[in-house]
């Protein structure tokens, strides 16, 4: 998104309204999937719930099916001011990046790398830091060592998502997110069919 809005600007500021458009449906289906992720982690999480975070996790698989399946067809359709492939793309990051910063509390951003190079940078500028003088009123300054492990790997696979991303759509084409979808269904069908058998067991008690 950092990238998209900063070639609006840039495209504004050279009087080319059609990328401006086309950046604003991108940065709207981010926005709006983000949201839809917030609204179903809270009621989830009203209710108690075991499928707090794997109902926006199931539905980005589903979403993901469908960009794997009918992508080459929604990619002829024109959404809003983009194409409905592209729309469903920006509406799965956003859907994906608010429910890993909810798990993790707002520590991590999975769809972005500059806050975890920034973090990283930081983790590291502790770690080179020279306590030369003990003073006992000050505390010293020390890594978190786990953390900028985390952060690493985090950067580390990301690259290689992209690059096993890029791979998959040149030889394979849109299908090579099935597997993807497969598996996020795997990890988040559980809790989701827990709720279910739980609440048609409340159902059957209250007849």
């Amino acid at each position: 998104m950092t990238g998209i809005v900063s070639s609006m600007a840039d495209h504004l500021a050279l009087g080319l309204f059609r990328p401006v458009l086309a950046g604003l449906g991108v940065l709207l289906s981010f926005l709006v999937g983000a949201a839809c992720s917030a609204i179903m982690v809270n009621y989830s999480r009203r209710r108690q719930m075991h499928s707090e975070y794997a109902l926006p996790l199931l539905l980005e698989a589903v979403l993901l099916l469908c960009f794997g399946l009918l992508g080459a067809q929604l990619s002829q359709i024109d959404g809003l001011f983009v194409s409905l492939t592209v729309m469903l793309l920006g509406f799965i990051m956003g859907l994906q990046n608010a429910v890993i910063t909810k798990i993790s509390k707002a520590e991590i951003r999975t769809t972005h790398i500059t806050g975890i190079v920034t973090d990283i940078g930081i983790e590291l500028g502790k770690l080179t830091y020279w306590n030369r003088h003990q003073f006992p009123h000050i505390t010293p300054v020390i890594a978190n060592r786990s953390r900028l492990t985390l952060l690493s790997l985090l950067a580390v696979f990301f690259f290689v998502g992209g690059v096993l991303g890029a791979l998959g759509f040149k030889y394979v084409g849109y299908i090579a997110t099935v597997p993807l979808a497969c598996l996020l269904v795997l990890l988040a069908i559980a809790p989701v069919f827990d709720d279910i058998l739980l609440f048609i067991r409340q159902k059957k008690d209250s007849l």
